[in-house]
């Protein structure tokens, strides 16, 4: 391979408490600048080329498209006297929103995102609703990115009203009387909106009507520039709920009185060790599920005359399963438990008595538990490693589910298993992981294997369906999906086995998981790939840096990989209380230890890797991606290609348009069989 010629600028230096790193790429982290816009273009040029070679990479992306022509639908949701649901005909970029009138009426189109942009790259989100259910507001975002623009429109007549209010971040919309809080940054500097720190977040109040220069301002600290702070209001429209919080992690929880005319907030819970979070308020009390005393969980009751912990009220206690949510909806509560990863569904009185199980269709996934006081029955989807997304339609009084809709996807659940083992990692810490495959596949240790992982900010990996693997499955490949210590399938100690001076024990988990499945005759080292995005691309970075051997194939992902400087952009400084921080020099050691970039050595031989991020994306800024590239394509000695993949228009993921996923999709599994050997078969239908 001949990759783009890189600039080094070895004058580049920093001192970290007395340590000199080099950091001769640190151009490439001005995204914006003309030469590393030529910079990704010499990367794509390259990567195109050795893709377009690949011979059945067409054959993969029409196999991939027509798999991915179905309708999908979201679970329906009552609002009033109107249903609005999610539909996607198949290969529309993005799923349109619907309306409906009541059960029998017809539905229409409320909202089309496909007519904002010619290239589908315009992600419309149904945000918060008024209490009187005359007006939504509306999340509105371009080419991936996180900033969002917040419009109202009037239901009855699809009225775009004049309300536009700019640079909100991480919000919603929470309705009182005739506006809404949300939360936003100040404007940033012109060329600086993808890559510069965003501080001081603080929650308004927009009024219908008012331009955004008169929004009340309601919760701020200017002398903490880099929290979030985000509100609620409960059901009852009695009190206004916000939450501050460091990063992403615990975090503190205040409240007031609507009525209340000095407008004061009072502390509900302080510190940021643990996260307790207001579910509803009834009778002067707060419901609250909470991780103190209970680190799977619990739900407790705080009297507002008493709220001292020792007068809590313990209505839902922790139990063996993590309890991952509790919400409230036909004046009942539903508790959802994860099980070794998956979903189980409680139903509780308000005082946490009557406990009954809700049947669900099998083990997998449901979510959409949950909804209004008044609501009578609602909707909720299922679906699995084999089973694609189904919507169930739930009657309260009964107990029982009748199915609404079902994916009319072509493929057979029957013909795979799906199953969960148990392994040993490094400590001797059991790890449970999720392995999915044809029926009768022969265990010869050459078939192509995708392991998969995430392993952090307390993120659970539940099974889910996916129509790209799909790709995979059907022609002969293992998918394997472990749940590693740093997610939250276990509750707090679970996650905090794999934070901070602990985060090494994620790479432990994952490389013993790719060591189990060569072990146990699934796979080899030549037949292995590995991936991850996000959290999970520092993930694949680091595995592949530790043990370049172990693995065929590396795919991270829009990936944290420069753990010196990832503080340093956007809401970068979020992630400390999860990785630490540079700054800190007992951090740093540790952060040094793995970071993907810093642990490259010269002459190695890594895997055949595909770098794949995106020039919108301002959650994981590209320059980590590009200076880890960079850097790879420096130090590798191996055959094997080492590429970048660098989407326009587009961001972290969310909001991507369909043909941007087929594409990236096509790309990613030619580029896994074809560095594995593996051969590509194709059925006919």
């Amino acid at each position: 391979m001949e990759y783009p010629m890189t600039h080094k600028d070895d004058d580049v230096v920093d001192d970290y408490h007395g340590i000199s790193i080099a950091d001769p790429y640190r151009w490439l982290e001005v995204d914006t600048a003309d030469n590393v816009k030529a910079w990704v273009t010499a990367q794509n040029k390259v990567t195109s080329s050795y893709l377009a070679q690949i011979p059945y990479r067409d054959k993969i992306r029409a196999r991939y498209k027509d798999l991915f022509n179905y309708v999908k639908l979201s679970s329906p949701f009552k609002r009033g006297e109107y249903y609005f649901f999610y539909k996607n005909d198949g290969l529309q970029n993005q799923s349109v929103i619907y309306i409906q009138k009541g059960d029998t009426g017809k539905p229409e189109v409320f909202l089309d995102p496909n007519t904002y942009s010619e290239a589908g790259t315009t992600a419309i989100g149904l945000l918060g609703f008024s209490p009187d259910d005359k007006y939504v507001a509306l999340s509105i975002q371009e080419a991936g990115s996180d900033w969002q623009t917040i419009q109202v429109m009037e239901i009855e007549t699809r009225k775009m009203l004049d309300d536009k209010l700019d640079w909100v971040k991480f919000s919603g919309a929470s309705w009182l009387e005739d506006g809404f809080y949300y939360s936003r940054y100040p404007a940033p500097d012109d060329g600086m909106e993808l890559s510069a720190a965003n501080d001081y977040h603080a929650i308004y109040y927009h009024r219908l009507g008012d331009a955004q220069a008169k929004d009340q301002l309601i919760y701020s600290d200017p002398k903490e520039p880099k929290r979030y702070h985000t509100g609620y209001v409960t059901e009852d429209k009695l009190y206004h709920i916000t939450t501050v919080s460091t990063g992403t992690d615990g975090f503190e929880t205040h409240y007031r009185a609507i009525a209340d005319p000095s407008k004061k907030y009072k502390a509900l819970f302080t510190g940021f060790k643990n996260k307790s979070r207001v579910i509803d308020h009834t009778n002067g009390k707060f419901l609250v599920l909470t991780d103190i005393d209970a680190p799977k969980y619990r739900l407790i009751e705080v009297d507002l005359a008493a709220p001292d912990q020792s007068q809590w009220k313990e209505l839902i206690p922790e139990s063996n399963d993590l309890l991952e949510s509790v919400n409230t909806g036909g004046g009942k509560l539903w508790a959802s438990y994860l099980k070794d990863a998956k979903t189980v569904i409680k139903r509780f009185d308000y005082d946490g008595s009557n406990a009954i199980e809700v049947s669900l269709p099998g083990l997998g996934s449901a979510n959409g538990f949950g909804g209004q006081k008044a609501d009578k029955e609602f909707f909720y989807s299922f679906s699995s490693f084999t089973i694609p997304n189904t919507i169930y339609k739930y009657d309260i009084a009964t107990n029982s589910s009748s199915e609404f809709f079902e994916s009319e996807l072509k493929f057979e659940p029957s013909d795979y298993v799906e199953k969960q083992i148990f392994y040993t990692s490094k400590d001797g810490t059991r790890v449970p992981m999720f392995i999915v495959h044809k029926k009768g596949l022969e265990l010869t240790g050459n078939n192509p294997t995708y392991l998969y992982g995430y392993g952090g900010f307390n993120v659970n990996l539940s099974p889910w369906f996916s129509t790209s693997r799909m790709i995979l499955l059907e022609n002969g490949g293992v998918f394997a999906l472990p749940n590693l210590r740093g997610g939250g399938e276990y509750g707090e100690e679970w996650h905090k086995a794999g934070m901070l001076h602990k985060k090494q024990n994620v790479f432990d988990d994952f490389i013993a998981a790719a060591e189990y499945l060569i072990a146990e005759g699934y796979t080899s080292s030549d037949h292995l790939a590995i991936a991850g995005g996000s959290n999970g691309g520092l993930l694949v970075g680091a595995c592949m840096t530790q043990r370049p051997e172990l693995f065929a194939v590396a795919f991270p992902a829009v990936g944290v990989m420069d753990m010196l400087r990832y503080h340093k952009f956007t809401v970068g400084w979020g992630w400390v209380p999860e990785y630490g921080s540079s700054d800190d020099p007992e951090h740093f050691q540790n952060l040094l230890s793995y970071s993907p970039l810093h642990n490259l050595q010269e002459n190695t031989a890594y895997p055949a890797t595909l770098v794949t991020t995106a020039d919108h994306d301002d959650r994981v800024v590209p320059a980590h991606s590009f200076k880890f590239g960079a850097r790879l394509q420096e130090c590798h000695s191996g055959v094997d290609p080492v590429l970048l993949r660098i989407d326009v228009d587009a961001g972290h993921g969310a909001g991507k348009p369909t043909s941007k996923i087929i594409d990236e999709q096509a790309d990613i599994w030619s580029f896994f069989f074809h560095n594995t050997g593996s051969p590509v078969n194709y059925r006919e239908d």
